[in-house]
């Protein structure tokens, strides 16, 4: 890190394009870019979502893969081009810079300053799971956030699905299209009304809205739910509804966010901002598998290359 008065001894990177955030829809878009002659800084935090994860799934081609594994890989093949730089830093402050933008983070002591004439936005976003105190033990083995993810490995099974936000009714109905004997559990939160109870029997799908005291299981998995008034329920598989934020305090740019707090962008990443651009988790609809988040990367380099090329003044000019 420099001290005051420093700064000037801290070599400050030039590229076309710095992307921030080094998951499939950060390592699609820094690939492409590198594919279309764009000097690219791939800025990893190496925080990923679905670091407990054991295996991703509906990749075609890596279907099962480590998600670290697949994030190893990406990585590997983005560096393999003398167009791409990677490095591992926290960004702390991307900001408005003349005609392109400022980049600056952190690593270890190491300090990370830039200059890109375009930004794409792709952190993700941070979980918040219920309070129960065995949930993170048991996440990613048999407890998961992503049904279409991991749904065909628990088909059949007595699944238990988390969820105390107002979303249950539908999102319990998608998890019951993979079992027939599934219960929700509101954890006492009041999200329900007597049509989504309705909705919920007549699917064959069990409510329990007692207060939750706890995940039972070990190391063979999850064996069931446990009530505060000491009952407990036989499950060997759970889905989990999370809280999703987008931590982008960091970012100085007048961006669009919708209720949830994710980045409104045009099909193609398009903030609406000239120059900065966003992909993945972080943009509505949230987070999507793994395959529609690299498919979204690539289209948004296709889009930053083409907008390069016609030239970023000419927007800035339009919005202006």
């Amino acid at each position: 890190m420099t001290k005051p008065g420093e700064e000037d001894a801290v070599d400050v990177l030039s590229v076309d394009v710095a992307v921030i955030g080094a998951g499939p829809a950060g390592l699609s878009a820094a690939l492409n870019l590198a594919r279309a002659r764009r000097t690219v800084l791939l800025v990893d935090a190496n925080r990923p979502r679905n670091a407990a994860t054991l295996r991703s799934h509906g990749f075609v081609t890596r279907d099962g893969i480590s998600p670290l594994e697949l994030r190893k890989l990406g990585r590997v093949e983005v560096e393999s081009y003398p167009e791409a730089t990677v490095v591992q830093s926290v960004v702390d402050r991307v900001s408005p810079d003349g005609d392109g933008w400022s980049v600056h983070g952190s690593s270890r002591g190491t300090e990370l300053r830039a200059r890109a004439r375009a930004v794409v936005v792709a952190t993700g976003l941070r979980e918040e799971f219920p309070s129960l105190p065995s949930l993170r033990a048991l996440y990613g083995t048999s407890v998961h956030s992503c049904v279409e993810c991991d749904g065909y490995e628990h088909a059949g099974a007595p699944l238990a699905f988390l969820c105390e936000t107002p979303d249950v009714v539908d999102r319990a109905l998608l998890v019951g299209s993979w079992t027939d004997d599934l219960v929700v559990y509101t954890n006492g939160a009041a999200v329900l009304d007597e049509a989504g109870r309705a909705r919920l029997a007549a699917a064959g799908v069990t409510v329990d809205e007692r207060p939750l005291a706890d995940l039972e299981g070990g190391r063979d998995g999850l064996t069931g739910v446990r009530l505060v008034d000491g009952d407990v329920r036989p499950h060997t598989g759970a889905f989990v509804r999370p809280l999703w934020h987008a931590d982008l305090d960091w970012l100085e740019a007048p961006v669009d966010r919708d209720a949830e707090g994710l980045v409104r962008v045009d099909r193609l990443g398009r903030t609406g901002v000239p120059g900065l651009y966003a992909v993945g988790d972080v943009t509505p609809p949230g987070p999507e598998q793994l395959v529609v988040a690299a498919g979204h990367g690539a289209s948004t380099a296709a889009a930053v290359h083409r907008d390069l090329v016609g030239g970023l003044e000419d927007l800035r000019d339009a919005v202006q």
